[in-house]
């Protein structure tokens, strides 16, 4: 799997979460004054996480527990996103549907993350 993959910018897991992310940056910008430095705030910052924790697993793959422990980090941080969006949902900041897809792109990261921790050493590179 890994062999053919050269940077963390190919995985299709970082791809789909950054369009996420992006997409959420786009949504986040008519959001209420207000909220800058609160919900908008935290809500990109959870999402840009998740790639960003992606792109520091790629890099610690030498490093079994490390590799994981990444992946733990951009699981725990695409739920985060979720329950953001979930807050933007119910302060009417986004409407329901958007917030659905919002909800079920995040779910499908964190089918992918899920599916690269158990096939870790899949991932690994092995000494030698």
């Amino acid at each position: 799997m890994s062999s053919t993959i050269r940077s963390h910018f190919e995985l299709d897991v970082y791809k789909r979460a950054f369009e996420v992310a992006m997409r959420i940056f786009q949504h986040s910008k008519s959001f209420p004054k207000h909220e800058q430095f609160s919900l908008t705030d935290q809500l990109r910052r959870s999402s840009r996480s998740v790639c960003a924790n992606l792109a520091e697993a790629w890099r610690k793959r030498r490093y079994r527990n490390h590799f994981i422990s990444k992946l733990s980090d951009s699981e725990g941080e695409t739920a985060e996103t979720q329950t953001w969006v979930q807050f933007a949902v119910k302060c009417e900041y986004l409407e329901r549907s958007i917030g659905v897809e919002f909800h079920n792109e995040c779910e499908v990261v964190i089918k992918m993350i899920v599916t690269m921790i158990k096939k870790c050493d899949d991932w690994i590179i092995h000494a030698g």
